[in-house]
């Protein structure tokens, strides 16, 4: 047993990293290339489908545009690609593999992705925003189609051949007239070559893709079923100690004493202080726990806003520093009020919702010859790399982040919290250490899904025309927060405020609450004027491609043939988002006697440009309704003067099998489109219509996310319903 006591100062005074790690894994780029043979390397210039992405400098760091950066071909044919975004259950190894595949014009299973490993692959800003397939597809795509043609070149060289008259397919480059055929392998086996490719390289249309398009099982599909991959929280090496850290007892507390001896008196238990943070290494992480619960500490928190007056907290609080946007005014609203036949003015509140990752923080470090490698799971590698740059006054080869494809993130996993607390531990103990967060960790200490109030007032003549719409949204933020349907005098805006709780990313982010609160509003304005609510919409829809996904939702549903009663209600509502357009239709039943609500069906429409992976997308947009459920329905947070209420999931809601409906998927394929993202614009058309249904059966409009929360919420309205 043992007690550290560290002065910050110390981190990064270790030697330079001039030595190969004793664990082996600290290996160079050319090194691991060269575990793979002889391969090929393309240098290119004046590329204009990758100046769109890689001349864009985000923190000083420009995305490189040489192929062997993103694409090497081995000796024995098989294809490493690499790229710094991860696989966190999207399904992304399986479609950016297909889409090299494609362009390559090789067999799909010899393709091998090397996915977010910061000391392997290019720098990239991180998995978020729906931007992988937009954005780092055709970067690929367009790499794969550059190595495709300087093959062919190579090819027809050796051969004394017209370049033009050769085929690739299958791997290989073939001569149709003689009959020749050189493999990739061939080609590359033992050699360098580095070659200039300037101008736009010719990609695949989606009308004549074979591997692209196809629904491809999920890459390495057996070791998850098997439980063979090991998940980032699987990890274990060589001397391992588990870690532990010491909690506050709220948010913003000051740790005023604290005494460790009956924790430094257990067998095998390092005890780690500095500053505010204490940690403690264990044999495992059973002792780590009992060590951590052993710690006597005192705790000053002060007083801070609780989930009572939670949104009129918000309203006059705003963020010091901070400008309202974007503003997008347009016309002018007293005109297109006093043009409307009927008026609507509504608030919506939308509560903050935690991440609930099936799997919780976790991460090992492992420091050597002052260089720390960290294994954990994180939609931001490189982000989390550059946070143990900082931490520990390192330089950025100093450090290693490499991600396991993980448990799942949905926006949650941007920080790298563990990473730090492991590493943390570590560099003073000496061996690696690993950090799981617990269940309540992750739902006390990880950020939340923004709260907020939206406000609405709009007008519209009798024959349904809007005459004008404006819409504040105060903290939850701007994403969708503009308005797909045509109206003449709109004021949108975007207010920044102060947060009692940590607040970041999510999937959907805001783009969720605007389109609770607009689609929402959309439906009383449709009653209002006596209008069906799609024939509202459709009036003041003139992006055909959010017609489209609206009528065929409606179609796939049977939209107007059954009426909505007392004890069954229908609705529906969609909208637009990072590229995608999406409608839902919903049904819902409603226990007269109890008011418990249960989703019974929903059919939605999806429109996301060409479709990379028909299978991967489909259970995308059915992973999106389910989770949907949760923030729509029973999902919360209720917190209290520093802390959570309810840190479990015994007293935190989520959908389970029992909650899940009937789902029919309509997926619209726009082979004439690029595609877009699809991991989050699916999940916000399901509150709104599922809102709109109980409207229709009860004729109470609820305009609080969640509707139907298991207790009442503090500091809102009552609602009457349950789930």
């Amino acid at each position: 047993m043992k007690t550290f006591h560290v002065d910050a100062s110390e981190y990064g005074q270790g030697p330079t990293n001039d030595a190969k790690s004793r664990t082996g894994f600290e290996i160079d780029r050319r090194d691991f290339l060269k575990m793979f043979g002889g391969g090929l390397l393309i240098c290119m210039s004046d590329l204009p489908s990758l100046a769109q992405e890689s001349g864009r400098t985000f923190g000083g760091h420009e995305l490189p545009k040489d192929v062997s950066s993103w694409i090497h071909i081995a000796a024995d044919g098989k294809v490493k690609v690499f790229t710094g975004k991860v696989e966190v259950g999207q399904n992304i190894r399986t479609s950016l593999a297909q889409a090299v595949a494609e362009e390559l014009r090789v067999p799909f299973d010899s393709i091998s992705m090397v996915m977010g490993d910061t000391d392997l692959v290019p720098w990239d800003m991180g998995t978020f925003g729906s931007r992988t397939t937009p954005m780092m597809a055709p970067v690929l795509r367009n790499m794969a189609s550059v190595a495709r043609e300087t093959l062919t070149q190579m090819a027809a060289k050796r051969w004394n051949a017209d370049a033009a008259k050769l085929t690739a397919a299958n791997g290989s480059v073939t001569d149709p007239g003689t009959k020749r055929a050189l493999t990739y392998g061939e080609l590359t086996k033992g050699e360098d070559i580095v070659r200039v490719v300037s101008g736009d390289p010719a990609l695949t249309p989606a009308t004549q893709w074979k591997i692209a398009g196809t629904a491809i099982p999920k890459a390495d599909i057996r070791a998850f079923v098997t439980g063979e991959h090991k998940f980032p929280s699987d990890i274990v090496r060589p001397e391992m100690l588990f870690g532990a850290v010491l909690r506050p007892e709220g948010f913003n507390a000051m740790l005023t004493s604290v005494d460790t001896s009956a924790a430094e008196k257990m067998e095998g238990v390092h005890v780690v202080r500095d500053g505010d943070f204490v940690g403690v290494a264990a044999p495992d992480a059973y002792a780590a726990r009992k060590a951590v619960e052993a710690i006597q500490a005192k705790w000053n928190i002060p007083e801070q806003p609780s989930n009572d007056g939670l949104f009129a907290y918000l309203k006059s609080n705003p963020e010091a520093g901070r400008e309202n946007g974007p503003e997008h005014t347009a016309g002018s609203m007293e005109k297109g009020l006093a043009a409307a036949d009927v008026k609507v003015e509504q608030q919506y509140t939308v509560q903050y919702i935690a991440h609930s990752p099936l799997e919780p923080r976790a991460a090992v470090a492992e420091w050597s010859n002052g260089k720390v490698t960290v294994w954990t799971g994180t939609q931001r590698p490189f982000g989390v790399r550059d946070e143990l740059v900082e931490a520990f006054h390192l330089k950025p080869e100093q450090a290693r982040v490499i991600q396991p494809d993980m448990g799942s993130g949905y926006g949650g996993k941007h920080t790298g919290e563990a990473a730090l607390e492991a590493a943390r531990i570590s560099k003073v103990v000496g061996k690696p250490v690993k950090v799981e967060w617990t269940r309540q960790d992750e739902m006390t200490w990880s950020y939340f899904r923004p709260a907020g109030l939206i406000e609405i007032k709009s007008g519209a003549k009798h024959d349904g025309t809007l005459t004008a719409w404006e819409h504040h949204n105060y903290n939850s933020g701007p994403a969708a927060i503009g308005t797909p349907y045509q109206v003449a005098n709109q004021i949108i805006q975007y207010h920044p405020t102060k947060s009692p709780l940590r607040q970041g990313s999510y999937r959907g982010l805001a783009s969720t609450a605007n389109h609770f609160a607009r689609e929402s509003h959309m439906d009383a304005m449709a009653h209002a004027v006596k209008m069906d609510p799609l024939a509202f919409r459709l009036k003041n829809i003139t992006d055909a491609r959010l017609r489209v996904v609206f009528e065929k939702a409606a179609e796939g549903f049977g939209w107007g043939k059954v009426k909505s009663t007392a004890e069954r209600g229908y609705g529906i509502a969609g909208g637009t988002d990072k590229g995608g357009y999406v409608a839902a239709c919903a049904e819902v039943e409603i226990n007269p006697a109890t008011k418990k609500v249960r989703i019974v069906r929903v059919v939605q429409a999806w429109e996301c440009g060409a479709i990379v992976n028909p299978d991967g997308l489909r259970n995308q947009v059915m992973g999106a309704i389910v989770q949907g459920i949760g923030g729509a329905l029973f999902e919360r947070m209720l917190f209290s003067n520093g802390r959570i209420l309810n840190p479990h999931f015994r007293e935190y809601r989520l959908p389970r099998f029992k909650d899940t409906p009937q789902i029919e998927v309509i997926l619209i394929d726009r082979k004439d489109l690029p595609s877009a993202g699809a991991g989050e614009t699916g999940l916000v058309a399901l509150a709104p219509a599922v809102g709109n249904a109980i409207f229709a059966a009860t004729g109470e409009r609820v305009c609080n996310m969640p509707m139907a929360p298991r207790q009442p919420v503090p500091g809102i309205k009552p609602s009457p319903y349950s789930s």
